[in-house]
């Protein structure tokens, strides 16, 4: 998808959000306990954008406004090879280690909720994956754009070692 396509009339570019987890959270006072709510969203373009965010209110609408705001000025670009990654990777943040394999067209996303998020709003089409550890929502969604922001195409290592192609 190029530039131009991405961009609506106002000049916006096009993001999808996606609703990851809905946590109900509890805070005691003196008068017993208030409830409040915590979203993580993922927000992607579907062609090598992906961001995540997370937003917290006393309800669930508000929540999710504010991690959809969150995750679009936490952008990150993905490299993406024919609609699955470069190489293998592993992903990690606090517990959650998560495993990113490259497959072959037509095997689809094999991962799980969270993950399965990020990937797809990241435009993967073909990917293997694994949760080792804890399977927390957060930590899988931050291990996975972690592991994929660790991805480098064949040209970006060229240019890096400065090798003639």
């Amino acid at each position: 998808m190029s530039n131009e396509e991405m961009l609506v009339s106002g000049g916006e570019p096009q993001f999808s959000e996606r609703l990851v987890a809905v946590t109900r959270v509890a805070k005691v006072v003196k008068g017993g306990r208030r409830f409040g709510f915590n979203a993580l969203v993922a927000v992607g373009n579907g062609g090598g954008m992906v961001g995540i965010g997370m937003g917290k209110a006393n309800d669930v609408t508000e929540a999710i406004r504010k991690a959809g705001e969150s995750a679009k000025k936490n952008m990150a670009k993905v490299s993406v090879v024919d609609g699955t990654i470069p190489h293998d990777v592993i992903g990690r943040f606090g517990a959650g280690r998560i495993i990113l394999k490259p497959a072959a067209p037509g095997t689809g996303v094999i991962a799980g909720g969270p993950a399965r998020a990020v990937l797809e709003l990241a435009g993967v089409r073909n990917i293997l994956t694994k949760c080792l550890g804890t399977t927390n929502a957060h930590n899988v969604v931050k291990a996975t754009l972690n592991g994929l922001k660790q991805l480098k195409t064949r040209e970006q290592i060229r240019q890096l070692r400065q090798i003639a192609v």
